[in-house]
C-alpha cells in the first residue's frame, strides 16, 4: 500500500491512503489519523489500511478524492529518529580520491552514519529555504526506510524484518559549512538543514521483485533545473543494505517504531574506456560528487552549487515506467520568500 500525510494546519497532518497510480486518495480517519499511530500498532492497523487501499484501487472507496502532492507533508512529518548512512561506498571513494586521500579499510565493513534533525522535515514540494547561497547549497538524492521496533543487538536479517515503509529523500547539504564542522570532530549539524521526503511511503510489496536483499533495484532520477543529471542504479552498488544500516544503529540501543534510516547519496562507479579518461555515464545524485569527478579529471571543480531559483526533482519509476513514490520537486529560496 501507499501512505501519505496531508497538510491540515497541525504538526503531524492527516494520514491518507493513496492509490497505486497516485491519482486518488482516501482519509484513513476511521483507522488512524497520523502515521505514527500506524507505526506504533502496525500489526493491528496495517491490515485495515490494506483493505482501504484495495478498495481505493478497485474504485470502491466512497469518499475518494484527487491526490495532490503539493498538499503533502513528509509521510512521517516528524520522527523519533533520523539516521542517515553512507551506504554507497563509491561516493566516499570519489570524495577521498578528489583530495588524494585513502579510504580506510574499516569503511568497507562498518557503515558511516550521522544523526540528523528529525523535528522539522519538509514536504516533497516545499521550498528549500537557505539563509545564504554562500553556504554551498546541494541536493542529495537518497532512499530511506521507516522502521517498526527493532531490538538492540538485532542481526541484519532481523533488522530487515523491522522495515515497514520505503520512500525517497532529499537530504540537503550546505557544503561550505561542512569542513569547519567536521574539523571539530563531532560531525554534521548546521550543515544539514531540514530533509524532504517523497509524497508517499510504500510497503515493501509495492516494489515487487525490485526489493531484493534489503536493496531497491531501480533507477533513481535526479533532474536539476530541468536537466536530468542522474540516472543512478540504487541496487547493485549499495555496499551496505538497509538491514545492515538498521542493525548498525541497533548495535548498542533499541530502534523504535518511527525511526527513519537513509541510504546516503546513491552513487555508481565510473569506467575508463580504452585509451580514454574515466567517465560516469549514470551521472550523479549530488553536486558535490560531480565536483569531485571534475577535480579528478581536470584538477579543479567547475560546477557551482545551487542558487536561489534553482529546482531539483527526485523520482523513481518502476519497471512499468510509472512513478512509485511520486516526485520530490523543490525550489531553492531565500528566507521570507518561501511558499
Amino acid at each position: 500500500m501507499k501512505l501519505a500525510t496531508l497538510k491540515d494546519g497541525s504538526r503531524d497532518g492527516q494520514l491518507v491512503v493513496v492509490s497505486r497510480d497516485l491519482a486518488s486518495a482516501h482519509y484513513a480517519t476511521g483507522i488512524a489519523s497520523r502515521m505514527q499511530q500506524v507505526l506504533d500498532d502496525w500489526g493491528f492497523m496495517s491490515p485495515q489500511l490494506q483493505d482501504l487501499y484495495d478498495g481505493l484501487n478497485a474504485g470502491r472507496a466512497r469518499h475518494a478524492f484527487p491526490f495532490d502532492p503539493v498538499q503533502c507533508m513528509a509521510p512521517l512529518p516528524r520522527a523519533y529518529q533520523w539516521a542517515d548512512g553512507s551506504a554507497y561506498i563509491n561516493h566516499v571513494e570519489l570524495v577521498r580520491k578528489a583530495r588524494n586521500a585513502e579510504v580506510p579499510d574499516s569503511f568497507y565493513i562498518d557503515p558511516l552514519m550521522y544523526q540528523g534533525g528529525s523535528d522539522d522535515f519538509i514536504g516533497p514540494c516545499d521550498p528549500v529555504v537557505v539563509a545564504s547561497e554562500a553556504f554551498g547549497i546541494d541536493f542529495e538524492a537518497e532512499i530511506a526506510v521507516i522502521t517498526g521496533d527493532v531490538r538492540m543487538g538485532a542481526t541484519p536479517a532481523q533488522a530487515l524484518d523491522g522495515i515497514r515503509l520505503v520512500m525517497l529523500a532529499n537530504d540537503v547539504s550546505l557544503r561550505n559549512l561542512i569542513p569547519a564542522e567536521l574539523a571539530k570532530g563531532f560531525g554534521f549539524f548546521q550543515s544539514k538543514p531540514a530533509t524532504a521526503f517523497s509524497p508517499v511511503a510504500v510497503t515493501l510489496d509495492e516494489l515487487g521483485d525490485a526489493w531484493q536483499g534489503g536493496r531497491v533495484h531501480l533507477t533513481l532520477q535526479s533532474t536539476w533545473n530541468g536537466r536530468k543529471v542522474g540516472m543512478c542504479d540504487a541496487g547493485d552498488e549499495m555496499t551496505f543494505h538497509f538491514g545492515q544500516l538498521v542493525a548498525h544503529i541497533a548495535k548498542t540501543r533499541n530502534v523504535r517504531a518511527g525511526s527513519i534510516v537513509g541510504s546516503g547519496t546513491v552513487s555508481n562507479k565510473g569506467f575508463e574506456p580504452k585509451g580514454g579518461r574515466m567517465e560516469w555515464p549514470k551521472g550523479y545524485s549530488c553536486i558535490a560528487e560531480k565536483r569531485c569527478i571534475e577535480t579528478i579529471q581536470d584538477g579543479q571543480p567547475s560546477t557551482e552549487f545551487m542558487k536561489y531559483g534553482d529546482t531539483i526533482r527526485i523520482e523513481m519509476k518502476g519497471k512499468d515506467g510509472q512513478t512509485i513514490f511520486g516526485a520530490i520537486d523543490q525550489e531553492v529560496v531565500a528566507p521570507g520568500t518561501g511558499k
